[in-house]
């Protein structure tokens, strides 16, 4: 249901975009290529940003994503529709309209796009729980199969993770950290280069140490000040001076 939760915000964006796009004298049908143009751009947005740390990591972010979306529509407009344009409809032709060469316009688009399915996929997370999602991988050249919601953490060492469960179950697998974190999505969150958390089971024991279930993990400062953010309110009130 998530999945055609995220299709269905995705076309209503298309729709809504489209119909902006025909307003600048499009036809419907360039109005939705060029709305197509801007969801790459934008889940790119949205997956990259929460992962650049510094500031100026950010910036770049944003212009190398604003170039992208201007260099995709310079190429929609000027090689694709001018190659299979005839001379004879050479009318049908469309220039660019200043407006999407405008990088306040663009910024806002690209912004309302990838925070509006942030959003939606927050509250699609909440409408839908995820308790019985599993994800099978292999331990030990054994498929195993388990809940998402039964992992408690994911702990990396140079060559292999461990998968830790509620009830303390452990099990080996190959696949990198970064890997994990794709896979079982924002119900966990990275702690530290080598600790990933269930956040439904962990607790702030101090301003660097995370406990889940009856362990305690240290957070690295690369991740404190997100850790502190992701928590509850009231135990950051409690623990910072």
């Amino acid at each position: 249901m998530k999945t055609f939760g995220r299709i269905a915000y995705w076309l209503v964006a298309i729709v809504i975009l489209s119909a902006i796009l025909v307003s600048l004298d499009y036809t419907a049908v360039q109005a939705v290529l060029v709305s197509l143009l801007f969801c790459p751009c934008a889940l790119a947005l949205e997956f990259f940003m929460p992962r650049a740390r510094k500031p100026m990591d950010k910036v770049y972010l944003s212009l190398a994503v604003l170039v992208s979306v201007v260099l995709l529509i310079i190429v929609l407009h000027y090689c694709v529709w001018y190659e299979i344009t005839s001379d004879r409809y050479v009318e049908n032709r469309k220039d660019i309209p200043p407006m999407l060469i405008n990088p306040a316009f663009l910024g806002l688009i690209l912004t309302a796009l990838s925070f509006g399915d942030f959003l939606w996929a927050k509250w699609l997370s909440r409408r839908f729980k995820e308790e019985d999602r599993t994800v099978t991988f292999f331990s030990d050249r054994q498929s195993v199969t388990l809940k998402v919601a039964d992992i408690a953490y994911i702990e990396s060492n140079d060559t292999e993770v461990r998968i830790v469960t509620q009830t303390g179950e452990s099990f080996r697998n190959k696949t990198g950290i970064t890997q994990w974190e794709n896979l079982l999505g924002d119900g966990f969150f990275r702690i530290h280069r080598s600790y990933l958390v269930n956040l439904a089971s962990s607790h702030l024991a101090s301003a660097d140490t995370v406990t889940v279930g009856e362990t305690r993990l240290p957070v690295s400062r690369k991740y404190k000040e997100s850790v502190l953010s992701a928590l509850d309110k009231t135990e950051k009130q409690d623990l910072l001076p």
